[in-house]
């Protein structure tokens, strides 16, 4: 679809549309909520060896691979979601000053309105369904605008979706940069993006034209803490997590993985010899030919990756891999030892198969490198030791934070997933994912049994101190309540 009139036309037909049955009140049945999960779920079962070819034509991506970070992640969304969606949606009572008795109060979730998904392309079906399940869970109407970066992906959600799911209330709305740029000029009540903190200002900027609130998924530069360790097999536990955690999710590809390491210099060298074991372990001598890791999206990012090694010093500091298959797209695991801290390489997030190794003269300094630089989006600490564990949580900044393990948090629907600062703000998953596309409104019911004089003028030092009282003293409102009734 070009920005054309015609363009114009349907994206402004299509909100229409959605508006109208938002509207309606359709979509606030928890009935009609579960159902469309329910349809969600169908669509993943009947059509996974579809997804299975989508995901290989687009990034050439294991089946394994697949299931593991794509489909796996919609179905334990799903269920999680049905299994507490009624829960979700009941109002909450809350607790009121007895100053106010018998007054009762609750708060109520309440759908948005029509909201506006943009997916990235490195986990197309997790990043593009899982906020649909949340958006629809809480009663909106969604449109999902995929990335045009991962065209078989794209197009796969185009297909299925409407022969699923309600078509007058989920739509899917497929196009470049020119269609992402008229989805924005549009009035959104919410609009959820997942991709670069470049795009993201994009999106902000233009959302703030109207207002609309805004949750930005984006990233950063992930470090990993590796502290030392008395027992061998904990370093090659720790070894083996960072290897899958750097090139097992997308080749590198992902806003969660892990960007670069902070060591010890007296262990750098240990480090290096035990991930080139892992790597040949995982991958095998040629990672290309193994099938079991994921190529790059496209021409323009293997350019950018390309470029970031062209710089000598960074090119010098190579000490496995660096090999790049141009007509494959396809870079090999790549390990660097202290690359030079204002080269792109350590000042962007890497976003690739590119590992560089940080040394420090003591690992209590990596508190002070992290916080040198933006807030990422998670830190991975290798560390057995609590002081240390307690410096990372309390004198650093970032989404997240997992102690010897990566990547974990994503697939906990009872936390939240989010970032801080450039990293992103705004979070989603499971319960909270409810929440991001609902609007919490306050209910109040007052009565005529009881009224409280003292809130009428004409003022006086009684009612000054009744109201100290009231407020200060808690326990004592309800009886101070009878006492100036009628005062």
């Amino acid at each position: 679809m070009n920005t054309t009139m015609e363009a114009i036309t349907e994206v402004e037909e299509t909100l229409s549309e959605l508006r109208q049955t938002f509207k309606s009140g359709r979509t606030r049945s928890v009935a009609w909520r579960k159902n469309q999960v329910s349809a969600l779920l169908q669509l993943i079962h009947d059509q996974e060896d579809e997804i299975f070819k989508a995901l290989y034509e687009d990034l050439g991506k294991h089946p394994v691979e697949v299931y593991r970070d794509e489909i796996g992640i919609v179905k334990k969304t799903i269920n999680y979601t049905l299994s507490n969606l009624e829960k979700w949606v009941a109002p909450k009572k809350s607790r009121l000053p007895l100053l106010l008795f018998p007054t009762s109060g609750e708060v109520l979730p309440e759908p948005l309105g029509v909201v506006l998904i943009f997916a990235s392309w490195n986990f197309p079906i997790a990043l593009g369904l899982d906020p649909v399940i949340g958006a629809i869970s809480a009663g909106n109407t969604v449109v999902l605008k995929p990335s045009e970066q991962a065209p078989a992906c794209s197009s796969f959600l185009a297909n299925t979706i409407p022969q699923y799911m309600d078509s007058k209330a989920v739509r899917v709305i497929e196009g470049g940069a020119e269609i992402s740029e008229l989805l924005l000029q549009q009035k959104w009540d919410k609009i959820f993006f997942t991709g670069s903190p470049q795009v993201g200002r994009i999106v902000m900027s233009a959302a703030a034209k109207n207002l609309t609130p805004v949750t930005l998924e984006l990233g950063g530069k992930c470090p990993t803490i590796l502290d030392s360790f008395s027992n061998p097999s904990d370093l090659k536990v720790a070894i083996k997590r960072i290897v899958g955690g750097k090139w097992g999710p997308c080749n590198g590809q992902a806003c969660i993985g892990v960007d670069y390491i902070l060591i010890e210099e007296k262990l750098a060298s240990t480090l290096i010899e035990l991930l080139k074991k892992t790597v040949k372990r995982f991958y095998s001598d040629s990672p290309k030919d193994s099938k079991c890791i994921a190529r790059v999206i496209n021409r323009g990012h293997f350019e950018r990756l390309r470029n970031l090694l062209k710089d000598p010093l960074v090119a010098a500091s190579i000490v496995h891999g660096g090999s790049l298959d141009e007509e494959n797209l396809f870079i090999e695991p790549t390990i660097l030892l202290d690359p030079p801290l204002d080269a792109a390489i350590m000042t962007e997030e890497i976003f690739g198969p590119l590992l560089p190794i940080i040394t420090l003269k003591s690992i209590q300094e990596s508190i002070e490198f992290i916080n040198s630089r933006p807030k990422p989006l998670a830190i991975y600490a290798f560390t057995k030791d609590e002081e240390f564990r307690q410096r990372i949580l309390l004198e650093t900044s970032s989404g997240s934070v997992i102690f010897n393990d990566v990547l974990i948090q994503f697939i906990c629907d009872a936390l939240p997933f989010g970032g801080v600062g450039q990293s992103g703000f705004g979070r989603y998953h499971g319960k909270y994912s409810f929440d991001t596309f609902s609007h919490e409104k306050v209910v109040m019911r007052g009565n005529f049994i009881v009224e409280l004089e003292p809130r009428y003028p004409p003022w006086n030092d009684f009612k000054m101190n009744f109201f100290r009282l009231a407020y200060n003293l808690d326990y004592l409102g309800l009886l101070l309540l009878f006492l100036g009734l009628k005062r």
